[in-house]
């Protein structure tokens, strides 16, 4: 794939990942494109050379892999894993607050959103539903996506804040509630599943629960008189997740390639379907079982197996520079990131990085690092949290990105490129 390819196909998939389960689908989707078989830890498995497959858990997390060879022992496993969630709002149950003439929806915050920039704008919402199959044990689960200017958050206008633009704290469960509609006594208690039924094209009686997130309703956009930048939300992680999905399906594997794609990560990965969970490593035991691998034989791929962890970077903002370590600056169209910290958030070290630079240096492409401004917290990642389960060397990477957890973020078509075709010579090594 060239530039443009990767720019148009990214802002098409981060259109369509509205939610973590949006984000699943639109991954399997193009797996099933390019022949993966779907396959579940229930069934018993059997696999050989040449296999591609996927599985998927609570659906929004998927593992896909394709087999390039069947001497893991020897020859590992080529991992790299990113995230499906991005920071938003997450309905509530009884969501129908009416006050004021309105009627708004009671939510709560999912992992970090930048608060201002989700006011004032047309939201939707996204996510699934579930209802009875007939079995208790497995509910039947639907996506749902509205697609209409459904919501919006409002701000207080200035003449009642004059002390806005010097800085306000938004109260979630006050100021960050969104309209959804006027008052009336048509407006039931259970008004959000009447829309919901309606656009499912269901009973709302058949309506057991939800998880149902706002999403912003504004399109990607190709930012820069010579289109350099891509503008839209959730480039943290579905930048991450596309550039190495399309690398897993361009590749030709020399070994057993693992793409980790994993919800939760913007609240702690601590879920059945998180990176802080024995998904990856039970999917990696059933892939060496499957190949008819031994115990120790599986165990021995790990220490031929490495690993990038995948998940964006903080890229240098001329208006902050004071807000930036003094020496590693990474900049917006100049290569992927590599991330250190001495507390280990990250995943990197000297060993793991060489890797990565020589990776880079083969693909041709430049490489920068980031460290957090000494004094201050950073973020954390997947890398941490997969190394307390699989005994693999892993390197924390990103692209440099501007107002990370913003409703709308700024990143580079460049790098988007460039970390494209690292991930290829990983998969292809």
């Amino acid at each position: 794939m060239n530039k443009e390819e990767i720019s148009r196909g990214l802002a098409d998939f981060i259109d369509n990942s509205v939610s973590a389960y949006h984000s699943v689908d639109s991954i399997e989707k193009i797996l099933k494109e390019n022949n993966f078989k779907e396959y579940k830890l229930s069934d018993e498995i059997k696999l050989k050379k040449s296999d591609k497959g996927y599985f998927k858990f609570n659906g929004s997390t998927i593992i896909a892999f394709n087999i390039g060879s069947e001497n893991i022992e020897e020859d590992g496993f080529r991992i790299i894993g990113s995230h499906s969630d991005s920071p938003t709002f997450k309905i509530k149950s009884n969501p129908i607050i009416k006050d004021g003439g309105l009627v708004r929806l009671n939510t709560e915050v999912y992992g970090g959103p930048i608060f201002s920039t989700w006011l004032d704008k047309p939201l939707s919402i996204a996510g699934r539903v579930t209802v009875s199959s007939g079995d208790i044990l497995k509910p039947k689960s639907m996506l749902v996506k509205i697609d209409k200017d459904l919501l919006t958050i409002s701000n207080l206008c200035i003449h009642m804040n004059r002390e806005i633009n010097n800085g306000f704290k938004y109260e979630p469960q006050s100021h960050l509630l969104p309209i959804l509609t006027s008052d009336s006594d048509e407006i039931k208690e259970d008004y959000l599943n009447e829309l919901l039924a309606e656009e499912l094209g269901i009973n709302k009686e058949e309506i057991l629960d939800y998880d149902l997130y706002l999403y912003d309703r504004q399109k990607a956009s190709m930012v820069g008189p010579n289109e350099e930048f891509i503008s839209v939300g959730r480039q943290d992680n579905l930048s991450m997740a596309y550039t190495s999905l399309m690398a897993l399906v361009d590749s030709k594997a020399q070994a057993v390639n693992l793409y980790i794609c994993t919800d939760n990560e913007e609240v702690g990965s601590m879920s059945y379907q998180g990176a802080d969970s024995p998904t990856s490593e039970q999917v990696m035991q059933r892939i060496a079982l499957g190949l008819n691998k031994s115990e120790e034989e599986y165990l021995r791929s790990l220490d031929n197996s490495f690993m990038i962890s995948a998940d964006m970077a903080h890229a240098l903002h001329p208006a902050y520079k004071d807000k930036t370590d003094p020496s590693n600056r990474p900049e917006l169209g100049q290569g992927p990131v590599i991330k250190y910290s001495a507390n280990k958030s990250y995943s990197s070290d000297a060993y793991s990085a060489a890797v990565f630079k020589e990776l880079c240096k083969k693909a041709g492409v430049p490489v920068q690092t980031f460290y957090n401004k000494s004094g201050s917290r950073g973020g954390s990642t997947i890398g941490p949290i997969s190394s307390k389960y699989l005994r693999i060397h892993s390197v924390d990477i990103g692209n440099p990105l501007l107002a990370m957890h913003s409703i709308r973020e700024l990143g580079s078509n460049m790098d988007n490129y460039y970390v494209y075709k690292v991930f290829l010579e990983l998969f292809n090594n």
